[in-house]
């Protein structure tokens, strides 16, 4: 702040703002407000130029904010006193804060078109411009506030929402601007993301979420608003990863960690298609141990689609009609072969073409591990989708004897522990609701199981599956019909092996998991529709 009080300019802003925020002030405390007031204030900022797309103008939004979040501050030291004996935060004036709103709301609603008023599109192009320059003014201040130690993100909070409510509710006026309203919001949010502003994480989050953004900006027309819904929840996701990482949460991650979860849960039952679309993004972004946030996503399936029963005995998956059908993938999920110019891709689609040369299976999972002797967990997910979505369009012959299953067998068998572990997960990513995908990854999942020579594959296989249905629900519909034919088709063997009675709680967690998976339908079952592809 101190570079602003030497600049003159500025200093004058100050000067003229003063008496017409003392004015406005005024306007709202009346008991009768009346839009003739509103409209001869505004005659007034006009009039002076203040609502002009110029440094006049910027300075104006700078100064205004400035002015409104100082008189929210202002408050008596009797009241600081009282709220810090009992531990509070420091409180606040929200008149201020609400006369702003207002303010900025009717200024929007009323910003006159600049260049030839006529012009088609003039008038919403001015109210969008100005809305911008409103957002930027206020995220300076809210910056600057931020890094001098007197943060008060609860009046930035006010403010954004209350412009998030006043702009998307129904207006005749605002309506035709609004999913520029809502992108405008997008970028300041993206800006002010928790990973470069943590303290702002929780009303970052709130906003983000509000009823008059997200819901909203997934309702625009041609999806439009998707993808910039998905940047927001992978910045979350990515800033939440290194906490959730670790074994034990404070108390702050743990809070903000089940409010990601209510999300998630809103978009499972409002928007599953999203989470359907974008679940390689939002699973990219999350921490291999947070499996019921991962469930969430995965247990996604489309409005229009009733799931089959998976506890149906002799369920035949191979015939249902949707299991042929492809689902909708809006991730770029090979971008991370080909990052930073590697050729990883063009060698992997080499291969996948020719099953030549099987020197590069074998060097293959060198190239998953980084410079820092970490797993690359994008790259694994990309590897296995990428070449999964090559195994199905090589239709019937793309299981076993295939490049893809030449690549998948080679890093089941010789990736180590951690390796295998992330490899595993990746696979069971793709169990979702019925689709191509589904099918053909639970088929290779089975196959790795029956083909594996070594126990401790088929341990791994296992765990990565019991893990994520004893979480609580919801389960996805691929999960659960993999498991299930895992433990009641004979060819699996699966009861026979060690890992399932190598202690009695071990022992007792694999008969709850079956008996939970098997509901009413206990019994075995040699039949299963999944084993039989499988088998191929």
């Amino acid at each position: 702040m101190v570079e602003e009080q030497v600049d003159p300019a500025v200093a004058r802003m100050r000067e003229q703002v003063a008496p017409l925020w003392e004015e406005w002030m005024a306007v709202c405390e009346q008991p009768n407000q009346s839009d003739k007031a509103y409209a001869a204030f505004l005659q007034s900022l006009t009039a002076g130029g203040y609502l002009l797309h110029n440094e006049q103008g910027e300075r104006f939004l700078r100064v205004l904010c400035e002015a409104a979040l100082s008189a929210s501050a202002a408050i008596s030291n009797d009241a600081v006193a009282a709220v810090a004996a009992d531990g509070g935060d420091a409180p606040l004036n929200l008149a201020p804060l609400d006369a702003l709103s207002k303010l900025v709301l009717l200024m929007i609603k009323c910003v006159p078109a600049e260049g030839d008023g006529a012009a088609e599109g003039a008038k919403p192009k001015a109210q969008v411009q100005l809305l911008t320059r409103v957002l930027a003014a206020l995220m300076q201040q809210l910056l600057r506030a931020y890094h001098s130690g007197e943060f008060r993100q609860r009046a930035f909070f006010r403010l954004l929402s209350t412009w998030l409510f006043d702009l998307n509710a129904p207006d005749p006026t605002l309506d035709p601007i609004q999913p520029q309203v809502l992108s405008a919001f997008c970028s300041t949010f993206n800006a002010l993301q928790p990973a470069r502003l943590p303290s702002f994480a929780f009303s970052w989050m709130e906003l983000v979420s509000h009823r008059m953004f997200m819901p909203k900006l997934l309702l625009t027309k041609g999806q439009k608003g998707w993808p910039l819904m998905q940047r927001l929840l992978v910045g979350l996701f990515k800033f939440l990863s290194p906490y959730l990482s670790q074994a034990e949460l404070s108390a702050p991650v743990r809070m903000l960690y089940r409010g990601a979860l209510r999300v998630l849960l809103v978009l499972l039952h409002d928007f599953p298609e999203f989470l359907c679309d974008y679940h390689f993004a939002f699973c990219d972004a999350i921490p291999p141990n947070c499996i019921q946030m991962r469930n969430l996503i995965l247990s996604a399936f489309p409005r229009n689609m009733r799931l089959p029963d998976p506890f149906t005995p002799n369920l035949k998956v191979d015939l249902l009609p949707e299991i042929s059908q492809p689902p909708r993938i809006l991730s770029s999920y090979s971008a991370a072969l080909s990052a930073g110019g590697s050729s990883l891709l063009t060698e992997l689609d080499a291969f996948l073409k020719s099953r030549q040369p099987f020197s590069f299976v074998l060097e293959l999972r060198n190239k998953l591990v980084g410079a820092d002797g970490s797993y690359r967990i994008p790259l694994i997910n990309a590897l296995v989708l990428h070449v999964g979505a090559n195994g199905i369009a090589q239709g019937a012959a793309g299981l076993a004897h295939s490049a893809p299953m030449d690549i998948f067998q080679q890093l089941a068998s010789e990736l180590p522990l951690e390796g295998r572990y992330l490899f595993l997960n990746a696979i069971a990513n793709q169990l979702r609701y019925p689709n191509n995908h589904t099918h053909y990854f639970s088929c290779v999942l089975l196959y790795l199981f029956s083909e594996a020579t070594d126990d401790r594959v088929q341990e791994q296989i296992t765990r990565v599956l019991v893990e994520r249905l004893i979480v609580h629900r919801p389960h996805p519909w691929g999960l659960l019909i993999t498991f299930i034919e895992l433990i009641k088709n004979p060819r699996y063997n699966f009861w026979s092996k060690g890992f399932t009675r190598c202690a009695p709680e071990i022992e007792r967690l694999f008969e709850s998991v079956a008996r939970s998976c098997m509901a009413t339908n206990a019994g075995a079952s040699a039949g299963g529709a999944l084993g039989a592809h499988a088998e191929d």
